[in-house]
């Protein structure tokens, strides 16, 4: 498959949204289908086993700085995913993109640009980024 561009995405997904138009349609596709991201790794967890997930409260030297933090925070992921739960994950993500492109095409707002303002932020703020 050749690479796609945001563009060429929301036009296709624009092209495709003909059921849920509305904007109330769309938001709660939308809120549906961040659950269903969240339940898919969860399920990776809970009934296949193939990841699991570690955590507690991590005490971090008093005198560390921001640069330091990144080497003292984990993931709490163990394991890796096994074919079956990334090819539903990747599912459900592909599912929750679509929906965010089509909030995004109702509001008439360009994927591409958010992309491109969010990159700026977080290159400008860099680790002081903290959202």
């Amino acid at each position: 498959m050749r690479d796609i561009d945001c563009k060429t995405f929301q036009d296709k997904v624009d092209e495709l949204l003909v059921r849920h138009r509305s904007i109330l349609d769309v938001l709660s596709k939308f809120q549906e289908s961040n659950a269903r991201v969240n339940r898919s790794v969860v399920k990776a967890v809970t009934n296949c086993g193939c990841i699991n997930i570690t955590a507690s409260k991590k005490d971090l030297p008093p005198d560390i700085d921001l640069e330091q933090m990144k080497n003292f925070m984990e993931t709490h992921l163990q394991g890796k995913l096994c074919d079956s739960c990334k090819e539903i994950i990747e599912m459900e993500l592909g599912n929750n993109l679509f929906y965010l492109v089509s909030l995004c095409n109702l509001l008439n707002l360009d994927l591409s640009e958010i992309l491109k303002k969010e990159y700026g932020k977080i290159s400008i703020l860099g680790k002081f980024n903290l959202s």
